[in-house]
């Protein structure tokens, strides 16, 4: 009879268990994924102090989520305004060895003020996350 009181338990607990779980597991990718666009942001700094000489950057900007609202998924965005000298197509050469530049997903744009844009829109690690619902 103890074994079937054991039984019981588990089987009470184990639901509470499973969704424990689930929770953790959407929380973890939840900061994977933040992780991932922190770190594709600073990367494209780093790729543009490196590749353009008299750049100033104006502005970063970075979000984690249902970017584009097509579907449930979850991306990274990676965003820096900035001013140099060099023209567009010159940016986008000297930065096509780091960036495949498809006016999408990626982009380089003058804005009004006379800066460029550089946009990097890419697909995040845990993809089917809960942040992307």
């Amino acid at each position: 009879m103890n074994w079937v009181k054991r039984f019981g338990i588990v089987m009470l607990f184990l639901p509470i268990a499973l969704i424990v779980v689930w929770v953790l597991y959407e929380v973890f990718g939840m900061c994977i994924n933040h992780i991932t666009t922190k770190k594709q942001t600073n990367t494209l700094r780093m790729n543009l102090e490196s590749e353009i000489s008299d750049i100033e950057i104006i502005s970063v900007y970075s979000e984690t989520g249902n970017i584009s609202g097509t579907g449930n998924h979850v991306e990274c965005l990676s965003s820096i305004i900035f001013s140099t000298e060099m023209q567009e197509t010159e940016i986008k050469n000297c930065m096509s060895e780091y960036y495949v530049f498809d006016e999408w997903s990626c982009y380089v744009n003058k804005t009004d003020d006379g800066y460029y844009k550089i946009y990097v829109n890419t697909s995040a690690p845990f993809a089917d996350n809960i942040e992307g619902h």
